[in-house]
């Protein structure tokens, strides 16, 4: 095995150890954990500061594990560049609908938009999660 191959594969994997890692207690962890210590207002006000640089740190870092498993799967480097490629409407226009609907206290828009981000993220870090697991085997 090539060094270049070899260094690529380490990037590859932590980058994506992070990718997932990183979703995961961000999506699983964050919101509950600030609504369960923190006025509901207060709350709020830190998941929409905290969602932007999130969104951009998904994407910058399934773009680099991406490159990264371009030598290792072209699957999973397609897989992985999908996830940063579907992270950015997400960022851009799905995120501040969400803050919109909820802002105006369209309530079944709010919860309709909100769920769809939520099934875009369970998605990322499941597909995440199986490139992991193919680097692993």
């Amino acid at each position: 095995m090539s060094t270049i191959v070899e260094v690529s594969e380490v990037i590859a994997v932590l980058a994506t150890a992070l990718l997932f890692g990183g979703m995961t207690l961000f999506a699983g962890g964050l919101a509950a954990f600030l609504f369960s210590v923190l006025p509901v207002a207060e709350a709020r006000r830190l998941i929409r500061a905290a969602f932007p640089p999130f969104y951009l740190l998904v994407m910058a870092t399934a773009a680099i594990a991406a490159l990264a498993a371009m030598p290792l799967s072209s699957m999973a480097a397609g897989l992985l560049l999908t996830i940063a490629v579907t992270t950015w409407p997400t960022r851009q226009f799905l995120m501040p609908a969400i803050n919109h609907a909820s802002d105006t206290g369209a309530s079944q828009r709010f919860h309709l938009l909100h769920g769809l981000s939520v099934i875009i993220t369970l998605g990322h870090i499941v597909v995440s999660g199986w490139v992991l697991v193919t680097f692993a085997t």
